[in-house]
Formats: structure tokens, sequence, C-alpha cells
């Protein structure tokens, strides 16, 4: 598969073929005519020695600096060893793809001012599966992603280290072996490559394709969970939902229903007139972070397919346009809302688990689970990790977006820390696959000791976990088990399931 890029058309699910699948990068015809044109057209002023800023200026606090001709190219070059100043392990390989990505879909607009051959690197580095490798700390995510983005400019110049065929070897081995030339940077090119919040976008980009699966994981957990408690459905009537009016809510209540539909054991006697908040306010709380989702990904898209750059050149007009488009905090706020979403509603998995385990609160279910209880101690610390889990969740969900440290001598005064802002929700998302984990291995241990047949949708759930983790007889280390069981989830197995089950599983 070659996903095409034009400037306008870039998706979350494009990206993640790029970043993950290996889907091949191409760039639309007119897209290089756009690039071109552009180029041209920041020739004619170079060659007449206009003053441009990050052409024929230094940056930053230096842009008042004018260089010679004789230093615009040596310029772009020291641009690039300067701001390669990150530090820690190497990004994911895949937030880098993600990040090339997006950068070869900027130029593809026809503004940032670089030669189509920077443009054609990035492409060719792509397809041939090589990675730069870029610090995971450096970017505050304003004057774009400059640290990590340089290490990724590097790798095209053959210099710094790469990923290539499983391997980390210098850039230029990786080059070499895939038939490539390294790029020497002419005037503009190096913070055409840069200057933009590329890389915080990709992850940003990733980081919601993967809480739409969990989002989607956590309405099987509340299923199965709800069924095992005997729950009372009334606060899942459509009606109920449609008077307030709010789409999340309205689609979570539509998932519950389905999944629990032609259940024997909600067909049980002894339901509680109104279950705690932890499991009927389900659909208001669970829909608030799918409402929160959706928007945030409706920015993340208005970004992967913006000119992020600085400045904008605009051929038509033969306008240059200096400005802070490379300002991450359009993805930054965002990605702050869902990461506080994400955290919010692990709590209610982690007070369902509460539930299920808490003898006092099961509904007859044996204390944390276990058949034999004082000689075996079932779920009771799994239960600890999720607490642990919950409580990493609400320390990251502290707002980085707001927490603006002045750079460049504060010419750079006000910084987004977008970067910092999707790292930790990228790592609160991971914490609450763990949450919901262990969840559903209660939810399953209960099921299994209910002995009723549950939904048809959750039977099939419950065989697929069963194909992992055996029935908890006798206590034993249930590290495994809860490694075993994210691992389903974060697959999408299950989801996959369902919605083969239920086509309009949302």
């Amino acid at each position: 598969m070659t996903v095409v890029l034009n400037g306008s058309k870039l998706t979350i699910e494009d990206v993640v073929n790029v970043a993950r699948n290996g889907s091949e990068v191409a760039v639309s015809d007119d897209s290089w005519e756009r690039i071109e044109k552009c180029r041209n057209m920041i020739q004619v002023k170079i060659d007449s020695h206009e003053i441009m800023y990050g052409v024929t200026t230094g940056i930053g606090e230096f842009s008042e600096v004018v260089l010679d001709s004789e230093q615009l190219e040596d310029f772009q070059k020291f641009l690039i060893y300067s701001h390669a100043a990150g530090i820690g392990e190497p990004l994911d390989g895949e937030v880098v793809r993600a990040a090339m990505c997006g950068r070869v879909n900027v130029h593809c607009n026809g503004n940032s001012g670089g030669r189509p051959l920077i443009t054609e690197k990035l492409i060719q580095c792509l397809n041939a599966g090589i990675t730069p490798v870029c610090a995971e700390i450096g970017s505050v995510g304003a004057c774009g992603d400059l640290s990590p983005m340089s290490q990724m400019a590097m790798t095209l110049m053959g210099e710094g280290d790469a990923f290539y065929g499983g391997e980390l070897m210098p850039s230029i081995e990786a080059l070499k072996l895939c038939g490539i030339e390294p790029l020497i940077l002419q005037a503009r090119d190096g913070l055409a490559l840069i200057n933009g919040s590329n890389m915080l976008t990709g992850m940003a980009a990733l980081t919601l394709h993967d809480a739409d699966l969990w989002i989607k994981t956590h309405d099987i957990a509340t299923a199965m969970t709800l069924e095992a408690l005997n729950a009372n459905m009334i606060p899942y009537d459509a009606k109920l939902h449609e008077l307030r009016g709010f789409k999340g809510s309205m689609e979570t209540a539509e998932n519950l229903r389905m999944l629990i539909e032609g259940s024997k054991i909600m067909e049980q006697k002894g339901k509680k007139v109104q279950d705690a908040y932890s499991l009927r306010s389900t659909p208001q709380v669970a829909g608030s972070l799918r409402d929160a989702l959706k928007y945030a990904r409706s920015q993340v898209e208005i970004e992967l397919n913006g000119v992020g750059d600085n400045p904008i050149f605009v051929p038509e007009e033969s306008r240059v346009i200096t400005g802070a488009n490379f300002q991450g905090t359009p993805v930054a706020l965002p990605m702050e809302m869902v990461g506080t979403g994400l955290s919010m509603v692990a709590v209610l998995s982690e007070r369902r688990l509460n539930r299920l385990t808490n003898p006092a609160l099961s509904s007859g279910l044996p204390p944390f689970l276990t058949e034999k209880p004082g000689l075996h101690s079932g779920l009771m610390v799994a239960q600890y990790t999720a607490c642990a889990l919950v409580a990493e969740t609400r320390i990251l969900s502290h707002p980085a977006a707001n927490q603006s440290i002045p750079a460049a001598a504060d010419q750079e005064d006000f910084v987004s820390m977008g970067m910092t802002t999707t790292q930790k929700t990228k790592k609160i998302l991971d914490n609450c696959f763990g949450v919901l984990a262990i969840e559903m291995i209660a939810a399953a241990q209960a099921l299994d000791i209910r002995g009723i047949q549950p939904s048809p949708v959750i039977s099939a759930v419950l065989s697929c976990i069963r194909e992992k983790i055996p029935h908890l007889d006798d206590d034993r280390p249930l590290f495994t088990d809860n490694d075993v069981m994210k691992e389903l989830l974060l697959s999408g197995k299950l989801v996959e399931l369902v919605s083969e089950m239920l086509p309009k599983y949302n």
C-alpha cells in the first residue's frame, strides 16, 4: 500500500499505516509543482540578497544577524548541528516515522521553501526503512520539535545514527546500504526540515489511534463487570441519554446495551434500585472521553495537513510571512484533555474492579474472587496494581501545556511543552490498558464463578480470554496473567471479535 501525500488529505490512519505497517509514501504531481514553485520564488529573493528570517539571517535571538552569501550553506549545516541537542533514549521508531511522514505532507503545501531534494530524501529514507535516532527529550514544542527533528535531518545528511533492518548503525552506513546519497544542505533547507511540531503531532496521531481502541475495549470490560454484578440496566436506556443530548454518552450506552443483549445472568433477580455511580454513570463519564477523542482527532488532523513552519512563503503573492505556525499548543491542549479523560475513565475501571473483589459490594461473589478464601488471596493484590497505575495516571495528568519555560534569551518566551504533553498522555494510555486488563481478568473470573450464561458476545469474549489466561483456582503469580491480558487488549483482537459480531459497535 502507498499513501499518496498532497498536503490536505493525510489522516491518522494513514500515519499509522506509514509508521507501523510499512506503507510507502509518495507525493502527488501537483504537490511537486507547488514545492518547485515556492523554491523558485525564494531563490530569486536569495539571489537578490533580500533579508528573510532563517534564510539570510540567523534564528531566534540571532534573527537580526544578516548572513552574507558565502555563509548561507554553512549556516544550514551549523543550524542542524546546534539544534541536535537532546538527551535520553531514542524515541520510538514509529514516532519518528510518523514525524517524517507529517513533514513531507507539510512540504506538499508548497509554502516551506526547501528544495524538492530534501522532500525526496525524506521519502527515500521512509520507504527504505531507515529510521533516524532522535533523543526523546529536548523539544519544548515551539519553533517546532527542533531538537529531535534536527537528528532526523542529520540522518539525511549521513550523520548521526539510524535504525535499519532492526540494527542500530551510523546513518551513513544505512544510506549506503540503500543506495541513497547523503544530503548537502543549501539555503533554507535545514529550517524547512526541522521548523514544525511534527514529532509531537506524529506521536499524538498514534496515541489517538490507540486511545480509540482503548475506549472500545473499555465498554467490553464494563459490560463484563455489569453482568458479573447483575447490574440494573435502566441507566443505559437510550431515552435517558437522548434527553441530555451528548453523543458520546448515547454511543456508550448503545454499546453496552448491544454487548449485554441476550444475557441469562441479567435475567436474574436481586438487582438494586440504583447501582453505585461507578456503574450507572459510565455512559456519561466514558462518553465524555469519547467526545474529547473526536475533538482531539479533528485538531491533530488539521495540524497534519496544515503549514507548520516559519517563515511561510506565499509564491502567488511573492510574500514571506514570519509568524508562529510552529507553535504546538493547538495539539498540546487537546492532548491534555485526552490524558485527563483517560485517567478519569481508568478510575471507573478500578472502582468496578473493587466492586468485583470486595465481598461487601459484589452481590454475593466470594472475597477477592477466590473460592477458597483464607487459604488463597485470589485477586486481592492485583487490585493494588490497578491502584498504582491509577495513581500514576493522576500524577501524569498534571498539565504540561501551561508549563512554559522561556527559551532563547526570552526571544521564545512562551512555548507549548507539547512534546511533554503528548509523551505523558502516551504513558497514561499505557497505564490505562493495564488497569483495564486487570478489571477484565477479574470480570472473567467472576463470570466463571457465577456459572450462568452471559450474553453471546460476552461469552465469545470470555472464551477468547480463556485461550490465553486460565481460570484462577489455586493462587499463582499473577504478573504473567496481567501482562498477557494487556497484550491481548493492545492487539485489538477483542474489539475485532466484538465488531464482527456487532457491526454497529462504535
